[in-house]
């Protein structure tokens, strides 16, 4: 590691690497801290994100929160919380919703930003691109992997996205509300409840 963290973020928040590529400009966005115990592995920001330059200020980002029974003060804070997408930059509308992350942002920022979050202790991987990113070894769809949620406890979790689009997947996987949701709320107060290093 030649460069730390505050410069890597600089670096990475300059990216313009798929500016050709974004329809509405390159405008990184994530928070990370080299403290952070949690690490949000999202997908890429939508266009509301985009707007705002802050992570998840969009209704996935209320159920988040409320998945986690966490305070945007909290959620919000570097020091205890990495939210890292995917891609960092709103990818643009396609026929069924966002466009995917680009791929140009993992394979060249991911590995040296997660080299230098020595503290975590819990990763969240949200959606089938962090899956596949955080979770190469599991071949399986979105549902069968948060399905197998235990296979992979205590230290990462795997998620659908918040999204409203997601309602009716909820609706008929009640297990995650009833069974998951309460262990991980559990989970992150814990982590939550020690003193930051």
């Amino acid at each position: 590691m030649s460069i730390s963290l505050p410069t890597l973020l600089k670096q990475i928040r300059a990216c313009t690497l798929c500016a050709a590529h974004l329809p509405l400009g390159p405008r990184p966005v994530l928070q990370a801290s080299s403290t952070a115990r949690i690490l949000i592995a999202s997908q890429a920001p939508g266009i509301k994100v985009h707007y705002s330059g802050k992570p998840f200020t969009d209704p996935s980002g209320d159920r988040l929160r409320a998945w986690l029974n966490m305070a945007s003060d909290v959620f919000y804070d570097e020091r205890q919380i990495a939210i890292i997408p995917m891609g960092f930059c709103y990818p643009g509308r396609g026929k069924s919703g966002d466009l995917p992350p680009r791929p140009e942002c993992a394979a060249t920022w991911r590995k040296p930003l997660m080299e230098r979050l020595p503290n975590i202790e819990l990763t969240l991987v949200i959606g089938q691109y962090a899956m596949a990113y955080h979770l190469p070894e599991v071949h399986a769809n979105v549902t069968e992997t948060v399905r197998r949620w235990r296979e992979f406890w205590p230290t990462i979790v795997p998620l659908p996205h918040p999204s409203p689009r997601n309602n009716l997947w909820l609706r008929r996987n009640p297990w995650f509300e009833e069974e998951l949701i309460p262990k991980l709320q559990d989970r992150v107060a814990n982590i939550l409840a020690k003193p930051l290093k």
